[in-house]
């Protein structure tokens, strides 16, 4: 999913860390070129009040908001609606959503129905649910924080409020644990193994992505598929080859 040609990416600023944003649009600058950049919220709540210059710096235009009931946001209806009137445009390929909340679970699934790229961005805290609507999950746990948004900002803080009381209701939001991923790796071996009994990374990343949106080998500790696999010897025996051209092709065998 590299090669996206015209991307819209949405950010719920109610719980979204403004700290992270910059790292955020440089991780889905990566995937292709990014059209259309919105950020919905009560922009008079004082919990926003550090977005204005962030949000000017980053060229993403602001979508006011109002709460039209006390205590009771509609930021997320109003980003809904937004995403359908511009999936029906049909000139874009791929839907970011940036939030951490499974309200947004029905409109991932809706705009993956339409037949484009979905990609969600959110905290490890965020349901597993939405995190499965998508074709990939990014979390931000993951993305390095940027010079001079790095401190906690009051958003950010209402954002960690927030977290904790999704955690109470979600208790089972849990990432894949190494020893899973150890089990889809297996699965991948038996599936796209070649005659010598390797197979290939690239092949091996597809699959994973695939089968568990929110797979990042970043979530433990590696930075590539590659360096996962050569940290565990004792499973996997590792080949490398030269491919078309300068490629250079890794593939791995389970012991």
């Amino acid at each position: 999913m590299d090669n996206l040609e015209k991307m819209v990416v949405l950010i719920d600023a109610d719980n979204t860390r403004i700290s992270k944003i910059e790292a955020v649009m440089r991780e889905l600058s990566a995937y292709g070129r990014i059209i259309v950049k919105r950020a919905y919220g009560n922009w008079k709540k004082d919990t926003l009040k550090n977005w204005e210059a962030e949000l000017k710096r980053l060229a993403i235009k602001a979508e006011q908001q109002f709460d039209y009931v006390k205590g009771k946001n509609a930021t997320d209806i109003a980003l809904a609606i937004s995403a359908i009137d511009l999936l029906h445009s049909g000139i874009y390929d791929a839907f970011v959503l940036v939030a951490s909340d499974s309200d947004y679970t029905p409109l991932a699934l809706r705009l993956r129905e339409s037949g484009v790229s979905v990609i969600g961005v959110g905290e490890k805290k965020t349901p597993e649910a939405f995190r499965n609507a998508c074709d990939e999950f990014i979390f931000l746990e993951n993305l390095t924080n940027t010079a001079g948004t790095s401190e906690i900002t009051d958003t950010d803080k209402a954002v960690i409020e927030l977290d904790a009381e999704v955690e109470e209701e979600y208790p089972q939001n849990t990432i894949a644990t190494i020893d899973e991923i150890h089990s889809l790796l297996e699965i991948a071996s038996e599936k796209y193994q070649e005659d010598d009994g390797f197979v290939n990374v690239s092949s091996v990343g597809a699959f994973l992505k695939r089968t568990k949106p929110d797979f990042d080998t970043r979530t433990y500790g590696h930075s590539k598929l590659s360096n996962l696999l050569e940290a565990y010897p004792d499973r996997y025996e590792i080949k490398k080859y030269r491919g078309k051209g300068n490629a250079s092709i890794v593939a791995y065998k389970c012991l």
